[in-house]
C-alpha cells in the first residue's frame, strides 16, 4: 500500500480533471468516485450527490482529488516531477499538458538535464518533466519548494521529516554554491538547497529552497495524506507534524513548514463508503466534528451506538 498520496484541491471539477489526467499519461486508471452526503455537502458548500472524491493512479502512482470549494488555489509550492526516458514521450506529455497552461519554464537543453520543462496545467497543478538517463521505479516525485519566509528550511524539513517516517532516508543534498550553477546564482542562494532528493517509508520525495521572491508558499490546494493503521500511528503523526492548532480540521493539519497533511485511518474509506447510507453518513457527521480522527469514535458512529 502506497503510505503517503498527494491530495489535490477542486472546486467543482476533480473528475473531469482525473479523467484528464489519466487519458494523458501512461499506465493510468480511475480507481474510486466518493460523492458528498448531506453532511459532506452542508460543510463544503457543494451540491448534495455531486463528487466529493475520485482516486486514481497515473504511472503506477496513487493520486487522489477532492471537490473541497473555492477555498484554496493551486500553486508550484508542490509540483510533481516526471521522470521520463524517452524523449519523444516527454514531446507528446507536455503537448498534452498545454490547452491552458502556463510554462514556469520552457521545455529546452538545460546544464542539469538534456530535456526539462516545469509546466502549470489549466487546473494549476505543476509538473516537471524530466529526461530520465535509466528506468526509475517511482516516475512520479512530489517535489517541495521553500520560498518566502520558508526559504533555507529545505534541509531542515528534509531532516524532520525522515526522522518521523520509518523506512526513509536522504539521498543528496545538492546546493547552491557546489559548483553546478553560475557564480551569480551560487553567491546569492549560498548554503541553501539546489536539489535533494530522499524517501519517507520507501517512496520518494523532492525538495529545494526557491528564493524570497517568489508569490507564493505552501498551501492546502496540495496535501499529503498518511494512511495509518491503528490510532498509535496516528497519534504519532498528529502529535509530530501538527505546528498549527487553528488549521487543525477532520484529520487535517499544517507544520511548520506550512505543508498540509491528511492523517487517515485505513479504515475511514471503508466506513464511508459502506453500501448502507445512514452508516455512511454517521461515519461523515462524526468525521466532520473531529480534529485527530479517532478510530474507535468513527467506528462507534457508524454502528450508530
Amino acid at each position: 500500500m502506497q503510505k503517503i498520496v498527494p491530495s489535490l484541491w477542486f472546486d467543482n471539477n476533480a473528475e473531469e480533471a482525473t479523467d484528464f489526467y489519466t487519458n494523458i499519461f501512461q499506465n493510468s486508471k480511475k480507481k474510486e468516485v466518493a460523492y458528498h452526503d448531506a453532511a459532506s455537502a452542508q460543510a463544503s458548500g457543494q451540491p448534495e450527490g455531486s463528487v466529493l472524491t475520485t482516486v486514481f493512479e497515473i504511472e503506477g502512482y496513487k493520486m487522489m482529488t477532492v471537490n473541497g470549494g473555492p477555498i484554496f488555489k493551486p500553486n508550484p509550492a508542490i509540483s510533481f516531477t516526471v521522470s521520463i526516458n524517452a524523449a519523444e514521450e516527454i514531446d507528446r506529455l507536455w503537448q498534452e499538458l498545454s490547452p491552458g497552461s502556463k510554462v514556469l519554464m520552457p521545455l529546452d537543453t538545460y546544464p542539469f538535464n538534456p530535456k526539462y520543462g516545469w509546466i502549470e496545467d489549466k487546473y494549476g497543478f505543476s509538473w516537471q518533466l524530466i529526461l530520465a538517463d535509466e528506468e526509475v521505479v517511482q516516475k512520479i516525485v512530489p517535489s517541495f519548494l521553500f520560498t518566502q519566509d520558508q526559504f533555507g528550511q529545505a534541509e531542515a524539513a528534509i531532516k524532520f521529516y525522515t526522522s518521523l517516517f520509518e523506512n526513509s532516508q536522504i539521498d543528496v543534498i545538492n546546493r547552491y554554491n557546489d559548483g553546478l550553477l553560475d557564480e551569480e546564482t551560487a553567491a546569492k542562494y549560498g548554503e541553501a538547497v539546489a536539489h535533494a532528493v530522499f524517501s519517507l517509508n520507501g517512496e520518494n520525495f523532492i525538495a529545494m529552497d526557491g528564493g524570497d521572491e517568489h508569490e507564493f508558499q505552501f498551501n492546502e490546494a496540495v496535501s499529503l495524506i498518511v494512511n495509518c493503521e491503528t490510532q498509535e500511528e496516528i497519534d504519532k503523526f498528529w502529535h509530530g507534524l501538527s505546528a498549527q492548532p487553528e488549521a487543525e480540521q477532520c484529520g487535517w493539519l499544517k507544520d511548520k513548514f506550512g505543508v498540509s497533511w491528511q492523517i487517515t485511518p485505513v479504515i475511514l474509506g471503508e466506513l464511508l463508503s459502506d453500501p448502507d447510507p445512514a452508516k455512511a453518513s454517521r461515519t461523515m457527521e462524526a468525521m466532520l466534528q473531529m480534529k485527530k480522527l479517532d478510530i474507535a469514535a468513527l467506528k462507534k458512529a457508524h454502528q450508530g451506538s
